[in-house]
């Protein structure tokens, strides 16, 4: 070694302090600065990625004096308090139409459909989205806003499915009145609506009906001129719903006014397909009977939702979850003042158990059972043959059946997957499934086509051709 490096090394090494073990065991007892730098991680909410939890570990740089071997300390900075819809949508709306929805013998079932609703500006377009069997018009929020982000113009509608959300069906019993003859009245006397909670009829046919309804309620409400360009999105049961109506034909060029476009420019469909459809039904019970059968609080709810990534995005839990539950303690305090009476050791029981957990789910899945068949049966066939723009997005490619893979190997709809998702695309990643919406509305945009003039139009102009 030189005599230059030796002075060097000599200068390097004196410079350092001391070491000391009391201020070594000072610093481990305080926890030094990694203490503050992990208390401040920990309040920063979730990213709303699905995927960030996973990808962000591999470019975390220890800060010095971190405990690297600390017991973790789990999510306790996350917030789990409900977001309120007002913070995604522009409005709710409660449709009821004027003609009878439903009669059975003396029976009236009149239906009130509640959807939220951000209007479209200008000519932009018009994303009509159904839930899928047991979520809320709120799964779509995070997403709608989304879509406002990246296509300001553009509007979304998301209507609650009949037996989910906010929208009822009231029974009204209609009986003659005492002493008057049959042929001398016209008008039927209201009973007060049956105790008894009506079967709900989620047949595919009647959600497709109920769709379009909303649709032509909203239109009417808003007093829009003309429907505006549409693009349906359904997940789950409301892929199949959304492609029901699209096959119908009640959105195409049958129903446009004369002069103007159809209103219907496509659809998508998320993360269902008849094949892995049908065969996750078999496990179906199964999976049901796992669940929570209720919660002590929404905050609990929404934590359940996210630890068991059922929803894998935070701030997508804590918009739609409260709509899924209910308080049966409210429901039971209407039961006391309506005089109904119960045996004293029965109520104490009932009155322990509801307590300790009283938000119960919403829609008992379990009793749709008799319809599961029937919303899939035939969708593959359907998606592929329904006129308009065709989308569908998947959490992997192993839930492709046959005849989907034959119609995407020949291009007759547009695929995109997403396997970091979980079942639940547009809540766990509400920003790429936005991306993916809106270049599909761009790309079957019918204003933004421009089509070259015809022959007879340049001749006549004198050009030559």
């Amino acid at each position: 070694m030189s005599d230059l490096q030796k002075k060097w090394a000599k200068a390097k090494f004196n410079a350092m302090p001391e070491f000391n073990e009391l201020d070594e065991d000072r610093e481990s007892a305080s926890g030094g600065a990694g203490a503050g730098g992990l208390s401040r991680l920990e309040q920063d909410d979730d990213s709303s990625s699905s995927a960030s939890s996973v990808s962000s570990t591999g470019t975390i740089i220890p800060s010095p004096g971190r405990a690297l071997f600390a017991r973790p300390h789990g999510f306790a900075g996350r917030s789990l308090d409900p977001i309120p819809w007002t913070t995604y949508f522009e409005r709710e709306l409660f449709l009821k139409p004027d003609d009878d929805d439903e009669q059975n013998g003396g029976d009236e079932k009149v239906t009130s459909h509640h959807a939220y609703l951000t209007s479209p500006v200008g000519k932009g377009p018009l994303f009509v989205a159904h839930h899928g069997a047991g979520s809320s018009g709120l799964s779509f929020a995070v997403l709608s806003a989304e879509i406002r982000k990246r296509l300001p113009s553009a509007g979304i509608l998301s209507p609650d499915a009949r037996g989910h959300g906010s929208t009822t069906i009231t029974t009204i019993t209609r009986s003659q009145g005492e002493g008057e003859a049959e042929s001398t009245t016209g008008e039927a006397k209201e009973t007060a609506p049956s105790k008894q909670k009506p079967t709900v009829d989620l047949r595919l046919s009647t959600l497709s009906a109920d769709l379009y309804r909303v649709i032509q309620l909203t239109k009417t409400a808003m007093k829009w001129p003309s429907l505006p360009p549409i693009i349906l999105v359904g997940h789950s049961l409301g892929g199949a719903v959304v492609t029901d109506l699209a096959r119908s034909g009640r959105l195409s060029t049958t129903t446009a006014a004369p002069g103007t476009t159809a209103p219907l420019l496509g659809y998508a469909v998320l993360d269902v397909v008849e094949g892995s459809a049908m065969d996750a039904l078999q496990s179906m019970q199964t999976y049901l009977s796992t669940r929570p059968t209720g919660f002590a609080t929404l905050r609990d709810a929404i934590d359940w939702h996210v630890r068991s990534r059922t929803i894998r995005n935070a701030v997508s839990a804590r918009t739609s979850v409260p709509a899924l539950l209910v308080d049966q303690d409210k429901d039971k305090e209407k039961e006391k003042e309506e005089g109904e009476e119960v045996e004293a050791d029965d109520n104490d029981k009932k009155k322990t158990s509801s307590s300790s957990r009283p938000w119960k789910w919403r829609t008992d899945l379990a009793a749709t059972q008799p319809f599961w068949e029937d919303w899939f049966v035939g969708l593959s066939k359907k998606f592929l043959e329904a006129k308009g723009g065709k989308l569908l997005l998947l959490a992997g490619t192993d839930r492709l059946d046959t005849e989907l893979t034959i119609g995407q190997m020949q291009g007759k709809y547009a695929l995109q997957v997403f396997p970091e998702a979980g079942h639940f695309i547009h809540e766990d990643l509400p920003e790429k499934t936005a991306n993916v919406l809106v270049d599909f509305y761009r790309r079957n945009d019918r204003g933004a086509l421009v089509l070259p003039p015809k022959v007879s139009e340049l001749l006549a102009q004198g050009k030559r051709i």
